[in-house]
């Protein structure tokens, strides 16, 4: 079985999220994205201890994809330093992690 990843990432806003994960649902760099709105983020950015509102996102994705997807997302992202950390998915569902795999495959003609 293909080493599948989860993602984690974040917006700013539930929009841009939806934007970014439906692209790269779509160029079949993750298999699926669950956006949940309404994260609180502390942390420090240019000197300074910020208090914001996200929208967290999970994304599965295939440990080959991981180079062309993390220079894709980069490009969808609205941050100059996106979050985009992962985890390797070590057991699951053999039903669903065979779903993840069958979701990234190329198109056939």
């Amino acid at each position: 079985m293909t080493e599948m990843l989860m993602v984690f990432t974040t917006f700013a806003n539930e929009d841009d999220a939806a934007r970014a994960a439906r692209t790269l649902v779509e160029e079949r760099l993750i298999a699926c994205a669950n956006l949940m709105p309404g994260a609180r983020s502390l942390y420090r950015w240019e000197g300074e201890v910020k208090d914001e509102r996200e929208v967290v996102v999970l994304m599965k994705t295939r440990k080959q994809d991981w180079t062309a997807f993390v220079s894709r997302l980069h490009e969808l992202h609205p941050y100059d330093t996106p979050e985009c950390v992962a985890v390797r998915i070590a057991t699951g569902s053999p039903r669903y992690l065979q779903w993840l795999d069958d979701s990234l495959q190329p198109e056939q003609p």
